[in-house]
Order: structure tokens, then C-alpha cells, then sequence
């Protein structure tokens, strides 16, 4: 038998087809097809830079295999393979060699990596990949509409209506967006992820439509093409994408959500869901923007009732200029009730810029209640409770 090789691998199930690490690795190694990103095992020199920036930790999978996987075997999967039985003493000899000095390589990749998600245990399961882009769905826009009022800050709410064609979803996954055109080599665009912000029933309940929340970015190529958008304007799209960043069905689950700009839009999905099914929980919202013109839902936050959503919403260029963290520890007696409660769910969105203050401030408040942060995040994330998604 072969020498056992260890062969990086991505899960196509939790993979959000964002193309972040496939622009990120530096040896080329990272491909796709219409169907799956996946990892050339000739190319791959296991230097780990596409591990931190993964949002859903769907990079970080691992096979110890004979023969590694090709190309064509990967871009088929709909989920990963078990771990091939081989049957030697050779080849566990062979992968504890391995995990060590894998296991070096991770800990330093995994500077400031989301990790790797789980699910709720009480989430159902997600519907994913549906729609490619070698077939993607064509939806109509149902809607255009400006959420913000700042000047050269325009973050736009688009509905769009999938008709007659069956596009299931779930709060916190995404959608591909594919602009017309091509890139400066003739390339046709890749795809552009945004969250969905609607519940699974719909922008309105029983319709099949969704919404998405988009900021307009100088010189974003599908940002201006999607805010740019009129009814009736077909659109092409992909997916849907995610299998962790979901909502638990429990009615009685506490979430603790954080977020900042248009990391807002599974938040908002979340929380109209709970109050359609009417939740009992609780949630409580951490939402920090520039000032309160740039925040996204400002006005329909102000109508949802707080035994809905406990609101903290946070500015950093307006009034107390503060971010999300300082508010957390300003609540610590509120967080620190929420960390100790096993039924708590946190979710983390927005830019990656922010989870260092937000990680700074679960780990004070953890000292306060006698945990250590870092055992206690990590165990939350084995239980499907602790989820982020920066970018």
C-alpha cells in the first residue's frame, strides 16, 4: 500500500461558495466547477493561508487517504466522504506523524478563524446548491428600497420573487448573485454572497420570495448592479448556501446576536421568524453602524416589541461613540446571564474587523461568572450554539 497522505479537503454542505479562498490561495490550489470549490491535492503545499478566512470553516476538513481524491471525485460530492478504513499499522503511524505537524500548521492558521460550524441540534435540515452556476434560478425584483439616509452610504432592502420555482430556504443562508458581464480577462463574474434577510415562509408570509440586504461599495461591480435594480428586472441566481448559520427551532432558545452594517440581514431573518412562530425565548440584539442614518432597519426596529427583541443599538461617530463590544460589557450582567444559560445560541455577522473587540468582551465577562472564554466558545461551537460569519 501507498504511503497514507493527509488531503485537504472542503465540506460542500456547510461551503458557502464565496470564493474567498480560492482568491486568497497563493499556489493556485483551490479551484471550482459549476458545483463545488474544491482542493487540488498535487498543488496544495498545506500552507494554511485560506484557513482564517473562511467564514463557516468549511476549509477546514481533512482525509487521510492512499490515493488522494481527483479533482473530477470532488466537483461530484454532495457531502464529504467518511474516513477510508486502511487497515495497517502504517497508516495510523502514518496519520498520527501527520497530525502533529498539522496540528502546528492549524494552531496558527486559526489566528483570528471563525472555526469550524455545527448546526442547532434542533435546526432542520437545509436545502443547498439547488441552483448552480452552470443552471442558475432566475427570480424577478419585487422591490427596491433605500434603508439608509446618509450621504455616499446607500444600503438598499431588494425582494425577489421566485414565482413558480421552488427555491427553499432557511434564516442564514445565502444567495449568489451573478452580474452580468465579464471580468478584465472575458471571465463571467463569480457570484456575489448575500444573506438572506427574510424568514423561510417569505418577505411575506406564504410567498415564495426572499430579501436580501445590500450595501452599494465604490466600484463593487455587483453591489451597483444589484442597488441599480428596478421591478421586473430578471436576475440571475444561486444556491441556497450555508448549513450552520441556522436558527434553532426551539421556541424556547435564547439568542444573543451581534452585528454590525449588513451583517444585520440574518438578524432580521432571525427574529421575524420567532416572532411569526411566536418564540417565547428572547432575544436580545447588538447592532453597531456609524451613526443612525447608516443603520439598516432603523425604523422597523423601532416597532418590533421587546419581549421580541431587546435592542442595543450602537454608534461610533454619533452621540456616546461606541462600538458593539463597549455595550456588551456596559451589559455584562445581561451577557454574562445569557453565557451561563445552556440554551443560549450566539451569532456573530458583520465585517471581520469586529470580532477581536467582540471576542476581547465575551472573554471579561466570561473571568466575571468564573469561565474561561475560549473553553467555554468552544464547547458552545461542538453544541451548534456559538456561530460566526465575518467578512
Amino acid at each position: 500500500m501507498n504511503q497514507p497522505l493527509k488531503q485537504h479537503l472542503i465540506d460542500p454542505e456547510i461551503c458557502i461558495r464565496c470564493y474567498t479562498c480560492e482568491m486568497t490561495c497563493p499556489v493556485g490550489a483551490i479551484v471550482h466547477d459549476d458545483n463545488n470549490v474544491v482542493v487540488n491535492a498535487e498543488t496544495c503545499n498545506f500552507c494554511m493561508d485560506c484557513i482564517p478566512v473562511c467564514p463557516t470553516g468549511s476549509i477546514d476538513e481533512w482525509r487521510v487517504v492512499s490515493q488522494p481524491y481527483s479533482l473530477d471525485e470532488q466537483y461530484e460530492w454532495d457531502e464529504l466522504p467518511e474516513q477510508q478504513d486502511l487497515g495497517s499499522d502504517e497508516a495510523s503511524t502514518g496519520l498520527e506523524a501527520l497530525d502533529d505537524t498539522m496540528a502546528a500548521l492549524l494552531a496558527e492558521a486559526h489566528q483570528g478563524a471563525g472555526g469550524k460550524s455545527k448546526p442547532p441540534t434542533t435546526a432542520g435540515k437545509a436545502s443547498i446548491n439547488m441552483y448552480n452556476l452552470g443552471k442558475p434560478a432566475i427570480a424577478k425584483v419585487q422591490g427596491n428600497y433605500k434603508l439608509t439616509n446618509a450621504e455616499g452610504h446607500d444600503v438598499r432592502h431588494i425582494i425577489l420573487d421566485l414565482g413558480a420555482l421552488p427555491f427553499p430556504v432557511m434564516e442564514g443562508q445565502s444567495v449568489g448573485i451573478i452580474a452580468p458581464g465579464t471580468d478584465a480577462d472575458g471571465n463571467a463574474h463569480l457570484p456575489r454572497l448575500y444573506s438572506i434577510s427574510s424568514p423561510r415562509d417569505g418577505e411575506r408570509p406564504n410567498y415564495n420570495n426572499i430579501s436580501l440586504t445590500v450595501k452599494r461599495e465604490d466600484k463593487g461591480i455587483c453591489s451597483n448592479y444589484v442597488c441599480d435594480l428596478e421591478n421586473g428586472d430578471e436576475v440571475k441566481i444561486t444556491g441556497p448556501f450555508g448549513a450552520t448559520f441556522l436558527l434553532p427551532d426551539d421556541p424556547n432558545a435564547r439568542l444573543l446576536m451581534v452585528c454590525t452594517g449588513t451583517g444585520s440581514a440574518p438578524m432580521r431573518a432571525f427574529s421575524m421568524r420567532r416572532q411569526r412562530v411566536g418564540a417565547t425565548g428572547g432575544a436580545t440584539l447588538f447592532f453597531g453602524a456609524r451613526s443612525q442614518d447608516t443603520l439598516p432597519y432603523f425604523g422597523p426596529l423601532s416597532k418590533m416589541p421587546e419581549t421580541v427583541l431587546d435592542q442595543h443599538l450602537v454608534y461610533s461617530r454619533e452621540g456616546a461613540k461606541e462600538y458593539v463590544q463597549d455595550r456588551m460589557i456596559q451589559e455584562s450582567d445581561l451577557v454574562a446571564d445569557l453565557l451561563s444559560d445552556p440554551k443560549t445560541h450566539i451569532y456573530i455577522c458583520g465585517l471581520r474587523g469586529m470580532e477581536e473587540g467582540v471576542e476581547k468582551a465575551f472573554s471579561s465577562i466570561a473571568e466575571t461568572i468564573g469561565t474561561q472564554w475560549l473553553t467555554l466558545r468552544d464547547a458552545m461551537r461542538e453544541e451548534g450554539r456559538y456561530h460566526v460569519e465575518t467578512y
